[in-house]
């Protein structure tokens, strides 16, 4: 089933760092420490998968304030949302200032749609690297002192949030088919000087570019 908490936090970056690598060098997050009236929270923002076939893809863009909807007035703290449009909520795959591709006619076939999609490339292709390059890719927008907004799952005990990247399009028999959802992405964004957020999007390459009303690929 879907997340049963998903929202956003908003604070002030206090500090990042990467993972200690494990005996084999890897790591898998870069860790930020958000500060709030609340407490410091601690947000896991995942830039490897600990299954080596499984790749991480990201992308980096700027955005104005008011395509975030209400979630950029919010007060500091942890928020829930509804998994819902309009409701500050995002989903890379239907948000329309999140979404690659142009929205297709409802009931277009598949067939149709996949065809139509390799003419109109997305104008925010997704990247491809190593753990070191998505978290070089992250820390550009990671400046310390600016306000932060965290999307994802909150932690179940203590102040944190996870599951910072694409909630959905897990494969049928992946451990996180289950966890599938729409309008519960994870993201990761600082405020600039001008009023507009720079944003950090992550996923796994495993996980679908189109859903069904359940998170589910398609």
């Amino acid at each position: 089933m879907p997340f049963e908490h998903y929202g956003v936090l908003a604070g002030t970056l206090n500090r990042h760092f990467r993972d200690t690598p494990d005996d084999q060098g890897r790591w898998f997050h870069v860790n930020l420490r958000v500060d709030t009236p609340g407490g410091q929270f601690t947000c896991a923002v995942d830039v490897d998968s600990h299954q080596s076939s499984t790749g991480v893809q990201w992308k980096v863009f700027t955005l104005d304030a008011a395509a975030l909807g209400p979630v950029d007035a919010l007060a500091q703290g942890f928020h829930e949302l509804a998994r819902a449009a309009g409701s500050g909520a995002l989903d890379y795959l239907r948000h329309p200032a999140l979404r690659d591709r142009r929205p297709w006619p409802a009931g277009l076939p598949a067939w149709l749609r996949q065809l139509l999609e390799r003419w109109f490339r997305p104008g925010r292709p997704w990247h491809s690297g190593s753990n070191t390059d998505a978290a070089q890719a992250l820390e550009t927008v990671l400046v310390v002192g600016r306000p932060i907004l965290v999307f994802g799952e909150p932690f179940d005990v203590g102040l944190g949030v996870h599951n910072v990247h694409q909630n959905q399009g897990d494969p049928y028999g992946s451990p996180w088919w289950a966890e599938n959802g729409v309008w519960q992405d994870g993201a990761t964004m600082t405020r600039r000087p001008d009023g507009r957020y720079d944003v950090f999007l992550n996923r796994f390459s495993s996980q679908a570019d189109h859903t069904d009303a359940g998170g589910h690929p398609v």
